[in-house]
Order: C-alpha cells, then sequence, then structure tokens
C-alpha cells in the first residue's frame, strides 16, 4: 500500500461514496436518451446530489474548512485554514449524452507564508474505471498504487495533445481555430475528450503528452495542476507565467513538449 496523508483518505472516501449514485444516475440518463425532455434537468440534479454528497463527507472531517463549489459557489469557513475546491462533475456534457467519460474533482488551496495561496493536495476521480489520481506536495504524483510520471516524449512529430473545443456561441472561437491552425500541423494527434480534470491526469500519467485550453475554472483545474507537477510537468498561462488560475490559460507538458507547445500558442496568438 502507497501510503498517503489523511487528506487523500478523505477525499477518496468523498469521491467513492459519491460515485455510485453517478454510476446509477449515468446508467438513467442513457435511458433517458430516448425522449426528447428530461436528460438535461436529470443531469443537473446529478451533478447537485454529487455535490452534496461530497461536501457532507469533507464538511464531517474538516468542518471549520472553506469551500469553492462549482455548483454552490463559495462557502466561508475559518480564514486562517486550507480550503477544498470541488467539482462534482467534469465532464457533464459527456455525462448527458451516455458518452463514459468523465469526473469527480477535489483539491485543497492552502495559503503560503510569504502571501498567495497554493494547491497542495489533489484528487481526479474517475468513477465509471474507479481510478483515482492523487498527489501531495513534495510526495508525488499516482493513479491507485501506481506512480505517475509524465510521457518522456520529446518531439511534437511523435506527441498527442489534449485541448477543449470553445462551446457554441462563446465568443474564443477564432482564437482557438488560431492556435489549431498553428499546433495540428505540428503534432501526431490533437484529442478533445471533454473533461478537463481527467485531460489533466492523463498528463501526468503520460496517456498524453500535453494539453493546452483556455476559460477553465479553478474548479476544473486544481487538483490536475498538482498532479502534473508532482509527475514531473510543467503548467503556465499562454504567456508562460504563473497565473493560469487568474488568466484561465493552461500550457500543459513535460519540460520539452511545453516549451514548444507554448511558443507555437505564442506565435499564433501574436
Amino acid at each position: 500500500m502507497v501510503a498517503h496523508s489523511g487528506l487523500i483518505t478523505v477525499m477518496q472516501r468523498a469521491a467513492r461514496k459519491a460515485a455510485p449514485r453517478l454510476r446509477r444516475d449515468f446508467g438513467e440518463v442513457e435511458q433517458l436518451q430516448v425522449s426528447r425532455k428530461g436528460p438535461a434537468d436529470f443531469v443537473s440534479m446529478a451533478d447537485k446530489r454529487s455535490e452534496q454528497t461530497i461536501v457532507e463527507e469533507l464538511r464531517t472531517a474538516r468542518p471549520d474548512w472553506g469551500m469553492l463549489l462549482e455548483e454552490g459557489g463559495e462557502i466561508a469557513g475559518n480564514p486562517d485554514k486550507p480550503r477544498w475546491i470541488v467539482d462534482p462533475l467534469d465532464g457533464t456534457i459527456n455525462f448527458l449524452h451516455g458518452i463514459p467519460h468523465f469526473s469527480i474533482s477535489i483539491a485543497v488551496e492552502e495559503k503560503k507564508p510569504g502571501g498567495g495561496t497554493e494547491v497542495t493536495e489533489g484528487l481526479v476521480y474517475q468513477p465509471l474505471t474507479d481510478e483515482s489520481f492523487w498527489a501531495e506536495k513534495g510526495r508525488g504524483a499516482w493513479v491507485n498504487e501506481r506512480r505517475l510520471r509524465v510521457s518522456a516524449r520529446r518531439d511534437l512529430t511523435e506527441s498527442v495533445i489534449g485541448t477543449g473545443i470553445p462551446h457554441c456561441g462563446r465568443g474564443e472561437a477564432p482564437q482557438w481555430a488560431k492556435i489549431y491552425a498553428a499546433v495540428g500541423p505540428q503534432v501526431s494527434g490533437i484529442r478533445r475528450f471533454g473533461s478537463a480534470a481527467l485531460d489533466l491526469a492523463w498528463v501526468a500519467a503520460g496517456r498524453m503528452d500535453g494539453f493546452w485550453e483556455d476559460d477553465l475554472d479553478i474548479w476544473d483545474t486544481a487538483a490536475g495542476l498538482i498532479l502534473v507537477r508532482e509527475a514531473g510537468g510543467f503548467i503556465t498561462d499562454y504567456r508562460g507565467g504563473d497565473r493560469m488560475f487568474e488568466r484561465r490559460e493552461y500550457v500543459v507538458g513535460n519540460s520539452d513538449i511545453h516549451s514548444k507547445l507554448h511558443r507555437l500558442l505564442a506565435g499564433a496568438l501574436r
């Protein structure tokens, strides 16, 4: 057994408690596809139920901690204590359409002694495969009991890169198209799976070699960020800085792939 902190145990317990209901609801959604009404409202309820279960578990374990929730917003806690960042169902569009690729994301954000905050623990859990991707600052990244390392590939032409495509009606489509035109011809393949939390976990696991996306919220990426870093990878914003959460921009990969991918993005956006 791999030793980890009590916090990881709490996070895993919360995710695994929410998972059976999500699996049942996912099965129901697949049946609802035959009707023209119902699936979207049903998925919204599944999202909220998952969040409620997770919140109850986390609150029992750390009653004075604050929370930042995708559905429930911000819940104040002791300002001197860490806070939880929770996405109870990342990949809701996949879930809605019966596509078996979604996850639960839970992270711990702590204050740094010199000011500011940092993510110190993260968990991305895939309910359908029972894969628990977790990381703690300074203690590495893992999937269940196996240590994770980012891909060792150095050449973009051999690399598979993940991304997200702007939603219909969003204003970022022209920018995304410019980046795609720059990156697409240089890489082995581009993948759009629909759960940013799992995308980042898969980069940490070496299943994808890099990733870029913008317009992501902190609950989509907080756990994935520490997974990638603890697996030996790099994450920056599009300008190469560390204001990812503020700018809502993410460029991800090992040192070589990150550098090359960042250079392509910078050139496309010039």
